[in-house]
């Protein structure tokens, strides 16, 4: 879902060769109806689309409940930071700065269905972790709080469901971003304190005020009993 014509043909070209099956919108308002009427396992999204921006777009496809949980990798021309906080903050599972390498789209298209549980691996063991009123059911992807459903990206499900695994242990940042293949450079590894946020956001705190996702200082996140 790209407003530069040139840009999507290629893309597409590039993704239908490796095995893809493609749709295409140039405009916020066809991306969204689009992605709600055919459910597709990843969502492109350039942030900047005429008419509604791919922002506006990314907010409204996760609070739908038809598309909340379908990874979004957002492209665009726009490399300030700010930009990237942006996306991620409002849902974006991952950001790619244009001009980009088309191999480099694929491989964080895979990482990001990987995530979902669409790709040709799934992470975890297919186990339930039950922390007080919190569940990471990992073999359906879903999680709830004192038995409500909680709505997370693929990328915060991946992120909770690591510390869940580790429940007790925490782990270091780098070694964070390794296992959930977020992009490994000084900036946009930031993005793992935006998905942190996002999820203390949606989880809220503990009865006793603690957040669920601790911060150990100078070293990493853990997730307690």
């Amino acid at each position: 879902m790209d407003d530069e014509p040139h840009i999507v043909e290629l893309v597409v070209m590039h993704l239908r060769q490796s095995g893809y099956e493609t749709y295409s919108a140039a405009d916020g308002e066809s991306a969204l109806g689009l992605a709600r009427a055919e459910g597709p396992d990843l969502i492109i999204l350039d942030l900047m689309l005429p008419g509604m921006g791919g922002l506006e777009a990314c907010r409204l496809l996760r609070q739908d409940p038809r598309t909340a949980r379908i990874p979004i990798i957002m492209l665009t021309a726009k490399s300030e930071e700010s930009d990237k906080v942006i996306g991620l903050g409002i849902g974006a599972d991952d950001y790619i700065t244009k001009p980009f390498g088309l191999r480099e789209l694929v491989a964080r298209i895979e990482v990001a269905l990987r995530h979902s549980g669409s790709g040709p691996v799934q992470a975890g063991d297919g186990g339930l972790v039950r922390i007080g009123e919190l569940e990471v059911d990992e073999a359906g992807r879903e999680v709830s709080l004192s038995g409500s459903p909680i709505a997370l990206s693929p990328t915060e499900f991946a992120l909770l469901s690591l510390l869940a695994r580790n429940l007790g242990r925490a782990l270091r940042r780098q070694d964070i971003v390794k296992d959930l293949d977020l992009a490994s450079d000084s900036e946009e590894a930031r993005s793992l304190d935006v998905h942190v946020r996002n999820l203390r956001r949606k989880l809220g705190s503990r009865p006793d005020g603690r957040a669920w996702v601790e911060t150990v200082r100078g070293f990493g996140f853990k997730l307690d009993a």
